[in-house]
Formats: C-alpha cells, structure tokens, sequence
C-alpha cells in the first residue's frame, strides 16, 4: 500500500502499534497493569480510549511494556492484507511474555475478533479472551472468566451500542486535538469491504452527548476536534419517544456539524468519512457559514469507472461523483479534497483504469490513500467475483496513480504558497524542536520557526513561501 504523507491519515503508520499510557490514578489502582496495542483507522485508536475508560474505572493502570502487564489487549484491523499476520507475531511475542508470568490474560479486540475467534482460541490457543467492538463493556466480566480459568469470548453486534455515555481516555494525545465518535457501524454494503460485518449495521449517538464531549475538550484545553464515522454524511438521530407521543425533529449530519461549530469559535471542528452518495448541500452550505468548520473533505472515489463503481456497490457512477466535486467547487472554492483510490479491483481493464486517472486529473485531489486490491474474505467481493488482475498489473497501476498524485499533491501544495493560513500549532515538529508545525483549513501540514509569544494550541497567522512535497514551510506574520 502506498500513500502520500499528511498528519492525520485514517491510517496514521506513524501509530501503528501504538500503545496507549495515561496517567494513572494511585488511590483507584488494583494493582493490575493494562497494556493496549492498536492497529487500523481512526476508529480503533477511539475504540482504545473507550477500553481504558471501562478499565480504568475499575482501577487498572496503563503500562507501555507489555511485559509486566498482567492484561494485554490488540485492538485488531481487518482491512489489510498483512493484518492478520502482523497480529499473529505479536501475539507470540505475548506469548513467551506468559510463560513468564502464567497470570497474565492475553486478548484480541475489534474488527478481526468475529472472523479470527476460533483460530486464536482454539485452534492455535493465542489469546485468553477474543472482544468484537460492541461489547467492550464486558471486559470487567469476561476478564474474570479469564482469571477462573476458562476462555472468554463475546463478539455480539448491536443495533444500539454507541458508548454515548462513556467519556473516552485521551491517550497518547497532544492535548489540542482529539476524535469524537459520532456513530458506529456501516450500512453501506461496498464489495470489498468486510466493515459492515465486524462492526455492524449503523447507528447515531445522541448529538447532546456529542456535543457535551467536545464542550468537555474545549474547556481541557483541546482546540480541535474531529466527528469520526464509517460514513459521517449518514448520520441521523430521532430521539426515542414514548408510544402515541409526536417524534421530535431528525437531526442531520449538517445539523450536528453546527451545533458542534457553536459550541466555541475557537473549537475548531473536522469529520471523516464522507461517502459520495450521501455528502449534501446542506453539509457544504454549513461548512461554508461557519469559519470553524475546517474547509476539508476526504470523500473516497475508489475508481473512476462507472462499471467498476457498480461492482464494488458504491451506489453512485462517475457523473454523479464529478457533480458532487462541482459543488464541493461551487459552494467551498477553496476546499482542499483527498480520496481513497484502489486499482486493479476485479475484472477491470486498462481503459477503465485510465479513468481512474482522469478522474484524478479533473480534481486535482490535495493526497490520496492508494491501495492496490487485495481480496479480503468473507466480502461480497470473495464470494461474487474473481481476483483475475494479474498482480504485476495491479502493482503497475498503483504506480501510475501514485505518481499521478504526487504532481497533484505538489501542485496544490504550491496553490497555498505565498499565501497566510491560519495554523493551531499542534507541536513541535518531528525534525526540530525549533520548529513548530500545525495544519492549515485545508489540512495541509506547515511547519515554522517557534515564536517564543505562542505556545502550542494557540492559532498563529503563518504566511508560507515555499514547500517540499509535503509540507508547507512559513514564518509567523505579525
């Protein structure tokens, strides 16, 4: 898989594997150690924070060496290819970190738990407990079937669970930026995709939950937050009403966005994902009223023919796409776009490819996710339709899109140069702590001199003059 850098990727690999560490609370401690491993999308590392908060409540304190923890959780991603194996040698490296204390309980959350459960159980006898993402409020219960002395397993999907009311550990976090899970699940059935089957079908969190959390950030000092969703733009909640009572109003996905756009100008406000079929005007107009609202869509193409998009179940064609990209235009001009593109998905041919890359020359996307296709078990994909691109072929054409994105990216990189932006300075930068860095509207990273009158989580006025491939380099202005 190759991609183009940027800071907030929906898989950041500068996190993979990240193990989480907070700061412990002595007089709740009972004594036993956590250690949690995460792997995947934005998600998952929300997911993580939402574990800790059970655990942590029942007073566990986190470690970052697994080897003196006496519960070991990886928080698991089946949307690679190499997932499954990359967890399977960590876990024998747990492993041989039991052998050494017997007590230790040893477990596999997320996404691969309901296809791996048995494998991992029983058959190679890897893990003590195996958790699907909707039933982490277990945990308590099943680690103490674990400590008993018998294995535990609870992968039941939901049709309500949304951990509203569990207020998340921020881990491992710059303490200016953080992500709030609006909804959970996905009703978009897409080909390749095994999402609707390790975390259910949809469902929206009450938006006053939503919204408390973010008032919460924003008076602990965060300056950004970011509504994560399968796909955002679907988001829809009723309230509950008792029989023969009127339903109250539905709120939208451009509704939540601004009640959580008012909570403080300051509080700067972004999302992820959108999907092509559901992204509205009403999205777009809220976005262009509110100076908060990050001018910043990641709206996933896939491929660029209609033929193909029909195979992977997109429920849209290339027309369609091409008049949501026009009004993202119209109404936004100077909104930045990335996408997901994925080549040699089944059957497709060398034209059909070629309009993957005219699709990418029309918008002109700010970076891109670029996947070659990789058949995952258990999709509609596995089961309909035949892997017959030649792998050589697919690689050739993940190539050429890569290619094609770096001028792109390049391009509308140097669109920002010679321009102010305004930054929230997010930290030092990765090369020098003389340098701060922060992203612009358009969530492009820019990196400047530290100016001793700002501190991180202050918004800075950077006027930029030059770039590399990746980055924005700028100064201060007054």
């Amino acid at each position: 898989m190759f991609e183009i850098p940027t800071s907030t990727k929906q898989h950041d690999e500068s996190r993979q594997g990240e193990a989480l560490l907070i700061e412990n609370d002595p007089q709740k401690s009972n004594g036993r150690k956590l250690y949690i491993e995460s792997y995947g999308c934005q998600m998952n590392f929300s997911d993580s924070e939402i574990v800790a908060s059970i655990l942590l409540d029942k007073g566990f304190e986190t470690t970052r060496d697994y080897r003196e923890a006496d519960v070991i959780f990886i928080n698991t991603c089946s949307i690679r290819e190499n997932a499954e194996q990359r967890v399977r040698n960590r876990l024998k490296e747990f492993e041989s970190a039991k052998a050494k204390n017997p007590g230790m309980v040893v477990g596999v959350l997320g996404c691969m738990a309901e296809r791996l459960k048995s494998k991992f159980l029983e058959e190679e006898k890897l893990v003590d407990v195996v958790v699907g993402p909707d039933a982490y409020r277990d945990l308590p219960n099943l680690i103490e079937q674990v400590d008993e002395g018998s294995r535990a397993v609870n992968v039941l999907l939901s049709r309500e669970e949304t951990y509203a009311d569990i207020n998340p550990v921020r881990l491992n976090t710059n303490g200016v930026t953080a992500f709030i899970s609006i909804m959970r699940g996905c009703d978009n059935m897409c080909s390749f995709c095994v999402v609707p089957f390790t975390r259910g079908r949809e469902r929206s969190r009450d938006p006053q939950s939503i919204v408390k959390e973010a008032e919460n950030l924003f008076h602990a000092g965060y300056r950004e937050v970011t509504l994560l969703g399968q796909n955002v733009d679907s988001y829809k909640y009723t309230a509950a009403v008792a029989d023969g009572e009127e339903a109250g109003p539905t709120i939208t996905f451009a509704n939540l966005l601004e009640l959580v756009a008012q909570v403080n100008p300051l509080l700067r406000v972004r999302f992820s994902t959108s999907h092509p079929k559901d992204i509205t005007n009403d999205v777009l107009y809220t976005m262009a009223k509110y100076e908060n609202i990050c001018k910043y869509i990641h709206l996933p193409v896939q491929s660029g023919n209609s033929r193909i998009l029909q195979l992977m179940n997109r429920t849209y064609d290339r027309a369609w796409y091409m008049e949501r990209i026009n009004a993202i235009r119209s109404i936004i001009p100077n909104c930045g776009i990335s996408t997901d593109v994925i080549t040699g998905f089944c059957s497709e041919t060398e034209e059909e490819h070629q309009e993957t890359i005219s699709m990418m020359d029309y918008v002109k996307y700010d970076y891109a996710y670029m996947f070659a296709y990789s058949e995952r078990p258990g999709t509609l994909a596995a089961k309909r339709y035949a892997d017959d691109v030649p792998e050589e072929v697919k690689k050739r054409r993940l190539t050429e899109v890569v290619d094609r994105q770096r001028r792109h990216s390049l391009e509308r990189l140097q669109t920002y140069v010679g321009k102010t932006h305004k930054v929230l300075i997010e930290g030092f930068s990765k090369r020098s702590d003389k340098d701060y860095c922060g992203r612009n509207d358009q969530n492009a990273m820019v990196v400047f001199p530290v100016d001793e009158r700002y501190k991180v989580g202050d918004y800075v006025n950077v006027f930029t003059d030059k770039c590399t491939s990746a980055t924005l380099i700028g100064v201060i202005s007054s």
